[in-house]
């Protein structure tokens, strides 16, 4: 069963893990990847209308909703972006799509940009929504991004402290982040919100999540920057939104800085806080019909 209308549920094996997900629509192939702490049924509101024109795969990242949870390992490898994008790419390649179009939020924007670097060849149009470059944020970090973020350095601290300090009441973790980062509560319905709790109860994936974010802080920029001393950008076009409310659009001058990381970059404001989707379904979809079609 999934919540996404027009789509039916799948599983399959690749790069040693099972990865989730729904599948619909017909057209060129399209892949969606959700962001924290939720699932792929977060793009609930919009996947109806992109199912009329294209073949859309929405996959839970390993790790998080109804996929694989595999142990982490002390390098954080596990679950770095270089692995979540292969696991990806090899998803579109079950389904027979070998070059494709990615939209990701979040998390799942954090993937989207190390897959445009890792398989260049693969990727014919991206979109990130509310996020700047992972490399550039720790870089830049100050007072007021570490108030705001202050989940990047706890859900980083050593096991088991966040897991135990999540785990002690994962709903009321849960719906403070949609709180917090959200600034349109109707935004969320109640049977998608209990997806996420679903999911998210589960003391697996509250475990891979902190890796997750672990492997942001350690390996993951060891791969960013090898990237930035070769000198590779991301080379397809490349949109990028953010909400209007929310914290990425007034800490950063989110164009210019992606144009340090990308070739070719567009992108605007929505209505709303972190949740673009939710939030803003009309101007999300919108945005990316225009640079998607």
């Amino acid at each position: 069963m999934t919540i996404l209308n027009q789509c039916t549920p799948f599983r399959c094996d690749v790069n040693g893990v099972t990865i989730a997900g729904a599948i619909g629509g017909s057209g060129p192939p399209l892949l969606l990847l959700h962001g924290y702490p939720q699932m792929h049924a977060m793009w609930h509101a919009i996947v109806p209308s992109l199912t009329q024109q294209f073949t859309v795969i929405a996959a839970d990242l390993r790790g998080y909703g109804d996929s694989a949870k595999p142990v982490d390992d002390p390098s954080h490898i596990t679950y770095s972006k270089r692995a979540m994008a292969a696991d990806m790419v090899q998803v579109m390649e079950h389904f027979g799509f070998t070059r494709f179009a990615v939209v990701g939020h979040d998390r799942g924007a954090r993937v989207t940009h190390r897959m445009c670097l890792d398989y260049p060849d693969r990727i014919e149009r991206a979109a990130v929504l509310d996020i700047a470059p992972t490399h550039y944020m720790y870089l830049t970090a100050d007072r007021e991004f570490a108030t705001a973020y202050y989940h990047w350095f706890f859900l980083i601290q050593p096991a088991p402290l966040p897991e135990t300090l999540i785990g002690a009441d994962p709903e009321f973790w849960l719906r403070s982040k949609l709180k917090h980062w959200g600034r349109t509560p109707t935004a969320f319905r109640d049977e998608v919100v209990a997806e996420y709790l679903r999911c998210f109860r589960d003391p697996a994936t509250i475990a891979a999540s902190c890796a997750d974010y672990r492997a942001a802080a350690t390996i993951d920029l060891e791969h960013d920057e090898a990237d930035r001393r070769a000198g590779r950008k991301v080379q397809c076009p490349l949109l990028v939104l953010w909400g209007a409310e929310g914290f990425v659009g007034r800490k950063y001058d989110v164009i210019n800085v992606w144009r340090e990381y990308a070739l070719d970059v567009q992108g605007h404001s929505v209505p709303g806080g972190h949740f673009l989707p939710e939030e803003a379904p009309a101007e999300t979809l919108a945005a990316l019909l225009a640079f998607l079609t």
